[in-house]
């Protein structure tokens, strides 16, 4: 990967819709070329894929919040059915295996904190090997996005 690969990508994380022409122009290079790069990128798995990023408060999601979740225990069958169960429920959307006082970050959208209580209850407390989950709510983003 090279310097111009480095910029194809910074225009793409900000706005992945461009124009391939527009592309090029800004990076400085003509069309094909550009088109060409973008394609290696993609089929070597640099880029691995596009989206819409959607405003959660449009979508009924407007409580946004990072649950740290610690297991009971760490052995593999439980880590494994952990992570099964939580990749299936709709309001997390994202889970990270991290370090530290927890095992893992959930990043988790809810409507509102009445929803966000009967989802703790009754969902995310119960998945299998859950000891503890502290939540913390976010109340501003400041992102590049």
């Amino acid at each position: 990967m090279d310097e111009m690969d480095r910029a194809i990508l910074a225009v793409l994380e900000r706005d992945g819709r461009i124009s391939n022409s527009e592309l090029a122009a800004r990076v400085g290079l003509s069309p094909s070329p550009c088109l060409r790069r973008v394609r290696q990128l993609e089929e070597r798995g640099v880029i691995r894929g596009y989206r819409a990023v959607v405003d959660p408060k449009a979508v009924g999601r407007g409580l946004r919040l990072f649950a740290g979740v610690r297991l009971a225990r760490h052995v593999r069958a439980d880590v494994a059915s952990f992570e099964n169960a939580v990749m299936q429920l709709a309001e997390v959307r994202a889970c990270h295996h991290i370090t530290g006082s927890f095992d893992y970050l959930l990043h988790v959208e809810v409507a509102d904190l009445d929803a966000y209580e009967d989802f703790h209850a009754t969902r995310l407390a119960s998945l299998p090997g859950v000891a503890t989950v502290n939540t913390f709510v976010i109340m501003k983003t400041l992102d590049n996005v």
